[in-house]
């Protein structure tokens, strides 16, 4: 029982010092710095960029699905039109 109280008053007095110490004061203020020059530059939230992610994935495929069917109609154009003046020797 005694060690546990050795732990708590060693805790204690840990937890004073890094409460009395300037290093919270430094992280605020790099904190404040870094959210600063982010504000500045031209970024996005990981919200955003997943959500630009799902529509330029959704519009590959349409694009995908538009290249199957043009070059579908093109075979079926090149079937109705014969043979062409290129392909005649």
């Amino acid at each position: 029982m005694e060690n546990k109280n050795i732990f708590d008053d060693l805790q204690s007095r840990i937890n004073q010092i890094i409460d009395s110490s300037p290093v919270k004061d430094i992280e605020k203020n790099i904190r404040a710095l870094i959210t600063q020059a982010l504000s500045r530059l031209d970024v996005v939230t990981r919200e955003e960029f997943d959500l630009q992610v799902m529509t330029i994935t959704q519009l590959r495929e349409q694009i995908n699905l538009l290249q199957a069917h043009l070059n579908k109609l093109e075979k079926k154009l090149e079937k109705q039109a014969g043979p062409s003046d290129d392909q005649t020797v």
